[in-house]
């Protein structure tokens, strides 16, 4: 048990200098940062942006209602699901398949360790870029919303914060398996951010039917900020996350064992 420990902090320690030397635990966080605040300051400077934009007649008065910060976050939030689900996907679609590709997978795998502590080491080191990259980019976004709108509910930022931070590790999640499955990094990315389009359009178009589907979490995470249905229920969307995660995981360690390198493609 100790052993096996010892071996999974050592590959989890291999997989975290492999962020440090990529930069991603830089310049991921940084992108992050930057689509957090530009969110809040585009809703604050719209008006003047337009008014400025030219091609206007004499006397004209450009009037945009000055949006809640609630409506502020949940926008922002609305950006992360497609921007900063797609870097997140870019940034680890070779999290797998390059190691494979360079044969260091299978120099790895040669040695007595366990397939599931391989797959799960790197899932946990994209779980941490994934934390910190959306905490530098959801408290950007929550520091200009409450200077230049209004402060929010600090307890529906943190449900808000924890289920869209879960949907980003299960985008993370569906990354990691194809890159085990598949040759291309590209195509890697491409099937995960495809599967997860899938989820929120299902979800989004059969909302009751499908309130257990992990598609939820995005709208849940959206309705925080919305009194009348921050009372939805969220137990079955988080606990099939949690599933699905596993199970990913497991189907992952479960093609590496039949297929640790190119060669036995």
């Amino acid at each position: 048990m100790k052993k096996g420990l010892r071996q999974w902090f050592v590959l989890y320690r291999k997989e975290q200098l492999e962020l440090f030397r990529s930069y991603k635990l830089l310049w991921v966080p940084l992108v992050f940062i930057l689509y957090g605040a530009m969110q809040p300051v585009m809703s604050y400077f719209l008006p003047d942006i337009l008014a400025h934009a030219g091609n206007l007649p004499p006397g004209a008065v450009i009037s945009i209602p000055k949006p809640s910060a609630s409506e502020v976050m949940a926008q922002t939030l609305g950006q992360f699901n497609t921007i900063g689900v797609l870097i997140l996907s870019l940034s680890v679609m070779g999290i797998i398949s390059a190691e494979r590709t360079s044969g260091l997978t299978s120099m790895i795998l040669v040695k007595p360790v366990s397939y599931f502590s391989f797959v799960t080491a790197k899932w946990a080191a994209m779980t941490l870029l994934v934390i910190t990259a959306f905490a530098g980019g959801f408290g950007a976004a929550l520091y200009y919303t409450t200077v230049l709108f209004h402060s929010v509910d600090w307890q529906y930022s943190l449900y808000a914060y924890l289920l869209f931070s879960l949907w980003l590790c299960l985008a993370g999640s569906l990354t990691l398996f194809f890159s085990s499955w598949l040759r291309s990094g590209a195509a890697a990315a491409g099937c995960a951010l495809g599967v997860a389009a899938m989820l929120a359009l299902t979800a989004s178009a059969f909302p009751h039917e499908l309130a257990f589907s992990p598609g939820m979490l995005p709208h849940l995470a959206y309705s925080q900020y919305d009194p009348a249905a921050s009372e939805e229920p969220l137990a079955a969307s988080v606990v099939t996350t949690l599933v699905l995660i596993l199970a990913l995981l497991t189907a992952a360690s479960a093609l590496l064992r039949k297929r640790p390198s190119l060669d036995a493609l």
